[in-house]
This record gives C-alpha cells, structure tokens and sequence, in this order.
C-alpha cells in the first residue's frame, strides 16, 4: 500500500511539475494580438532614423545646401533619412511668414523654397549612391485651402453637418479629405506610385488611423512590386495598420514616459509594466520607434535639455538598447538647445560636440551586436533583477552568440548594487571604453546619478 501511494506521489509531483514547465514555455511564447505578415526590407534591420528638417538644416534651407550634410551623416552612421514635407504649402489661410510644411498643395511636386524637382534628384542620387535609404512625410488626411484638388474634386472632401468644409483641430491652414471617396484612394495610391518609381524607399504616414488599413495594405503590395519599401505610422493604438500595410509606428506612451522619468515622476514598476504590455501586444517581427525628440517635440514641447536635462546621455543608451528603431531629428548630435521654429526660418548651428561622438558610438553599438537588431532580427529583452530595483532599470538581450547586459541608473542619486548575473557567467567588454569585465561581478556596482553600464559578449 505504501508502494502504490509513493508512486502515486511520484506520478502527481510529475504532472504538476510538467505543467508548470508547460505554462513556463507558454509565457515565453510571443503573446501579440495581431500578427504582422509585413515583408521587412532586409537592409531595414540595423537602421537607425535620422529626421531631415530640410527648411532649418542648412542657412540656405536647400535640398542642394542639405547634400553637402551627406557624408557626415554617413560618418555619424544613420541610414535612414526621414525627409519633413517637401511639396509645395499653400498660401491661403498660410501660418506664419512660410506656412505649416503639412499644409500640402501639390502632392506631386517639390516646395520651390526647397529647389527643383532636379534638386531633389539629385540629392536622392547622391544619398542612395553614399547608402542611404530615403523616406518621405505623406500628408494623406487634408490639404492647403489652395490645393486644386479642392476645386477639381470638392466630393474628395468632409463636410460638417452644415455643408461647410472642415478645418481638423486648430490647423486652419488645411480642409480634411473624405476618404470614403474611391477616387481620392486612386489619386493617392497613384502619388505615392510617383515617388516610389523615382527611388523613394518609403513613407512616414501622418495621422494613418484617420485612413481607411485596407487603403494601406493596397498601397503596400502595390508598392513592394516596384521596390522593397518602408513604411513609419505616426500612431500607436491602433495596432491594425502593421497587420499587412506598415513596418513600424511610435512608441508615443514610451516617449512620455521617458519625459517623466528624467524628472522622477514615473516608477521603474511602471516602465517595467509597460514592456510586459508592449510585449503582449506586439509580435516579435513588428518595429517600434524609438526618440527622445522629434519636430512636434522640438517645437511645441521643448528641446532634449528642457525636458530631459541630466537624464539626457542615460534615456539615450535606453533608446538604443531596448528593443525598437532609434530615431534622431535634426541638430540632435550637435546639441540643439533651441526650439525651431516652425513656420518660418530658423537655421540649425552646427557644431561638434560631445553628443556627436555619443551617438556615433551608440549607432556602431547597435549595428555591430546582433542582440540589438530590430524585430526578430534581434534579441528579446529579459529583466536583470537588482539590489536596488526602483533605482536601477537592467536588463539582457541575446542573440546567437552576441549578448548584451544593460544597466541604468535612472535616477538623480548615486546607487551600489550587486545584480543576479549567475546567468551571465562569462568575459564582457564595457561597450564604451573597452575595459574587460568578468560576470559575475566580484563586487558591488557603483552607478552615479543618471549614470549607465553596457557590457558586451
């Protein structure tokens, strides 16, 4: 009787043990909600963005003045440019002296404040021939007051309920488009066409999720037969538009967070919680973009110092470690400490500083480490628990062979910790001096306020 109740016991012990190795794997297993059947371009899956405000970039404000930028962005190691609006703005119902580079009136045609058609041959020669990639803004959901489009095509456009045209928010300078009108989808699809058949790689969307997906999933076939393309949505929740239509689209609630971090408003807890949602929404294979700033930012929020201030350098190597597509906007690597203006000029000055090297060093890190590639080209992200866990944000990526360890110190004071690295057992390289480093540590680590650590193996 004995012997039956042991292995009785035995059995039990058994079946409760492979279950919870079973509902282990499953928590392993990606959890998104959707899946993305999106063909990444295979040259997407190290890139770094770079946002080209080409009306601040240079003092003459030209696509001709901006080429010459060209090799040392291909120093600093971006290799895909985001290039702001470049069609012609309208006049009525302008803002400011230059108007809102949103304010589109000809979809198919350059803002002669910019140069010529030819210009911007050219300079699209030129960065392709260098090895960049190259995307456009596409303004899909209004126009100028003066666009033709208004006067040839008024059905193409919304209404109120009294029959007036409808100016979104408080953008007066732009009417909304109706895009339940067939023949707006054709126009459309047939602009991009335009772009793509003269060497554009791709598109950064405004606002897709007033848009209808299937338009997208269309547009998105129709270009892949010309040549691989990448698409950006400049939205979040509405995780729909990455199912057959777009590459990538921003981690808004992340850049917020990030902002609140710097001012230690935000728990780690918090920021952990959101990668265990993210995590749970995303397949493995979906882009995530990632920025401290951007032209919205700059202008209407304030520049990287105002809102981030010391926490600067360690939100930066956050951005580049985490997984996701790091972008940086004009004047970033040389220290922009201004916001541009936006409806009129407003050079950026160029200047070597210490954020140059800062982000050179950080693009070379995530191109040279596979663990940090983007998608499912890279490594997932797994937590690294520490003495001091509300201080301290750590975590791993690995991928193959390639592993990297991350730890922040996201907080204004300085921290000892001693983090759990039995795992990790092996010979590093600190990624910024080229110190080597055996894990586990043999004592404790000291990480002074806003300070950080990346070991590579």
């Amino acid at each position: 009787m004995e012997k039956v109740l042991i292995v009785g016991a035995i059995i039990i012990l058994a079946l409760v043990f492979a279950g919870c190795r079973k509902r282990i794997a499953e928590q392993k297993k990606p959890t998104g909600t959707f899946i993305s059947e999106v063909p990444h371009p295979k040259w997407s899956k190290t890139v770094t963005f770079y946002e080209v405000n080409v009306r601040q970039f240079t003092e003459e404000g030209t696509f001709s003045a901006f080429t010459e930028h060209l090799p040392r962005l291909k120093d600093l190691g971006v290799e895909v440019l985001w290039f702001m609006p470049i069609h012609p703005i309208g006049v009525e119902n302008r803002k400011g002296e230059l108007g809102s580079y949103y304010s589109v009136k000809d979809f198919k045609a350059i803002n002669p404040e910019f140069g010529t058609m030819d210009d911007f041959k050219e300079m699209l020669a030129m960065a392709h021939e260098i090895g960049f990639y190259v995307l456009l803004d596409w303004v899909p959901n209004h126009t100028s007051w003066d666009n033709p489009l208004l006067s040839e095509h008024p059905e193409w456009y919304d209404k109120d309920e009294d029959g007036e045209l409808i100016a979104p928010y408080d953008w007066t300078d732009v009417v909304k488009l109706n895009w339940s009108q067939q023949g707006l989808q054709d126009y459309m699809l047939n602009a991009l066409r335009f772009w793509v058949e003269m060497g554009v790689d791709g598109f950064r969307v405004d606002h897709p999720h007033e848009t209808p997906k299937e338009f997208w999933e269309l547009a998105r076939s129709e270009l892949e037969k010309i040549r691989p393309v990448l698409m950006l949505a400049e939205n979040e929740e509405q995780t729909y538009f990455l199912e057959h239509g777009f590459d990538m689209n921003y981690a808004w609630e992340l850049h917020h967070m990030m902002n609140s971090l710097a001012k230690e408003k935000t728990s780690l807890k918090k920021l952990r919680r959101y990668f265990q949602k993210e995590d749970s929404i995303y397949p493995d294979n979906v882009y995530r973009m990632r920025f401290l700033t951007n032209h919205d930012e700059n202008s209407w929020q304030g520049t990287i110092n105002e809102r981030m201030g010391d926490a600067h350098e360690v939100l930066g190597v956050f951005m580049f470690t985490v997984p996701g597509v790091p972008l940086l906007y004009s004047g970033q690597e040389a220290c922009l400490d201004k916001r541009l203006e936006f409806f009129t000029r407003d050079p950026i000055e160029w200047k070597e500083c210490d954020k140059t090297n800062f982000y050179r060093d950080l693009i070379l890190l995530k191109k040279d480490n596979v663990a940090l590639w983007n998608g499912e080209f890279g490594g997932p992200m797994e937590m690294i628990s520490t003495s001091r866990d509300k201080k301290i944000f750590a975590f791993s990526r690995e991928k193959d062979v390639n592993r990297v360890l991350t730890f922040l110190n996201l907080s204004g004071r300085t921290v000892k910790i001693k983090p759990e690295m039995t795992n990790f057992k092996g010979s590093y390289k600190n990624a910024f001096n080229g110190e080597k480093v055996r894990v586990p540590l043999s004592d404790s680590l000291r990480l002074e306020a806003w300070d950080y650590l990346v070991l590579v193996k």
